[in-house]
C-alpha cells in the first residue's frame, strides 16, 4: 500500500470517531448551545461500548449502551444550561471532568477485557474500485453507517421542518416563541441527541478503531469535534471533511514511523493538531459570520471581573 492510500484509509478510520462527535455537536449548536463536554460524553460512549460489549458479546449493543451513555452525560450539560441558566462554556468543563471521573473508577475493570469488535468489511463491488475501494469500502460498519449519516443529517438540518425549528432555536428563538413553540425542550432534545452522537463516536473508537478500553483514550478527539464544527460553520459534509482531516493527520505518524524517515517523535505526534488547526482556520475565515444569534450571545456574555 501506498503512503497516499495508507493515509487516506487511516484518515477515514481515524476521523470517524470524531465525525460522530462533531454531527452531534453541530445539532447541539444548532440549536444555540456550546457542548465543551462533547470529550466527556466520547469518553462514556467508550467505556459504555466497550462493557456493554464485553457482558453482553454483541458490538451493537455496545453501540446503542454508548449512545445513552453519551447521551445521558449530555443531559446533565442540558439541565444546568437550560434549566438553570449556567454558563454553557465553564459546565461543559464541568461535565467533561464529570466524565472522566466516571470513567476512570468504573472502566478499571476493563483495561484488560476482552470484548467482540467490529472488523474491516470489504463491501462487493465498491471494493474493488481502483485506488478508492480499498480506501473507502474496506472499512468497519461504523465508518459505513457514517457515510450515510452525514447527507441524512443534512437533509435533517435544511430540508426538514425540524431541522427549521432546530435553526430557529439558535438563530431567532423569539420567533419560535411568537409561533408557540417552545424553545427549551427543543434545545434539550438537541443537546441530548448531540451527546448520544459523541457517544457512538466513543463506540467506533473503543470497539471499531483501537479494540481496546484505557483511560482518557479520547486525548482531546472531543474537543477536536468542537473545533470542527465552529471552523466548518455546523455545515455536516464539511465538518465530515474537517474530522477525516484530523483522522488523516494521525494516520500520517505511523505510516512515516514504518517507512523510517528520521522524525522527531513530539513533532509527528503534534502533525494531526497543527495542520487541523491551520486549514480549519483558513477554511473557517470564509464562514465566519454564520454563527447563530444563540452561539454568539454565549461568547459574547460578560464575564464577572
Amino acid at each position: 500500500m501506498s503512503l497516499l492510500s495508507e493515509v487516506l484509509t487511516g484518515g477515514i478510520r481515524g476521523g470517524t470517531s470524531i465525525e460522530y462527535a462533531a454531527l452531534g455537536e453541530s445539532v447541539s449548536e444548532r440549536a444555540g448551545v456550546v457542548n465543551l463536554g462533547t470529550e466527556g460524553s466520547m469518553l462514556m460512549g467508550a467505556l459504555a461500548a466497550y462493557a456493554v460489549a464485553s457482558r453482553s458479546g454483541h458490538p451493537w449493543l455496545g453501540v446503542l449502551g454508548a449512545a445513552i451513555a453519551g447521551g445521558l452525560l449530555a443531559l446533565v450539560h442540558a439541565y444546568f444550561v437550560l434549566s438553570r441558566k449556567a454558563n454553557q462554556l465553564a459546565t461543559g468543563l464541568v461535565v467533561l471532568f464529570l466524565g472522566l471521573g466516571l470513567t476512570s473508577l468504573f472502566g478499571v475493570d476493563y483495561v484488560q477485557a476482552l470484548a467482540p469488535t467490529f472488523r474491516p468489511i470489504a463491501l462487493p463491488g465498491l471494493s474493488r474500485i481502483p485506488f478508492l475501494g480499498g480506501i473507502a469500502f474496506k472499512q468497519d460498519p461504523l465508518v459505513y453507517m457514517s457515510y450515510v449519516t452525514v447527507p441524512v443529517m443534512w437533509w435533517f438540518i435544511f430540508r426538514s421542518r425540524w431541522g427549521v425549528l432546530l435553526r430557529a432555536a439558535g438563530e431567532r428563538s423569539e420567533v419560535l416563541t411568537t409561533h408557540g413553540h417552545r424553545v427549551i425542550p427543543i434545545q434539550y432534545i438537541s443537546v441530548v441527541v448531540g451527546g448520544m452522537f459523541a457517544g457512538i463516536g466513543g463506540a467506533h473508537l473503543s470497539i471499531a478503531y483501537t479494540k481496546s478500553w484505557f483511560e482518557n483514550m479520547t486525548q482531546g478527539r472531543g474537543f477536536v469535534a468542537v473545533a470542527v464544527v465552529m471552523f466548518a460553520a455546523r455545515q455536516p459534509f464539511k465538518v465530515a471533511a474537517g474530522a477525516y482531516l484530523f483522522g488523516a493527520a494521525l494516520a500520517l505518524s505511523p505510516a512515516l514511523q514504518a517507512r523510517g524517515y528520521g522524525i522527531n517523535q513530539f513533532a509527528l505526534d503534534a502533525i494531526p493538531y497543527v495542520v487541523t488547526i491551520l486549514v480549519l482556520v483558513a477554511l473557517g475565515k470564509r464562514r465566519s459570520g454564520e454563527i447563530p444569534e444563540g452561539l454568539s450571545k454565549v461568547f459574547e456574555a460578560p464575564t464577572l471581573g
